[in-house]
């Protein structure tokens, strides 16, 4: 079951799987490479991530490379990676 809670201002927080993730926030999905590729950039930049760069449902049918941020005015965003872009909405 997903549960909301109150963030910082006025950003709801959703439990995901074992997080709490912003709610609403923006998303990309890149091809696993380029995932890679931004996130050490992002860690190079000093980031400050909401969920640090990570694998989710490894060996599962989705897997997938996560890691939430925000962009300079606030807004929450979430880049996701896939081995695959055919793997997208594998469940």
């Amino acid at each position: 079951d997903a549960q909301e809670s109150r963030g910082l201002g006025d950003v709801y927080k959703r439990q995901v799987g074992d997080h709490l993730v912003p709610m609403p926030h923006f998303g990309a999905i890149l091809e696993l490479p380029d995932w890679h590729a931004l996130a050490a950039r992002l860690k190079a930049a000093d980031t400050a991530f909401v969920l640090e760069p990570q694998v989710r449902f490894e060996g599962q049918p989705g897997e997938q490379w996560t890691m939430f941020f925000h962009d300079p005015s606030g807004n929450p965003i979430e880049i996701k990676g896939f081995r695959s872009l055919d793997a997208v909405y594998a469940t």
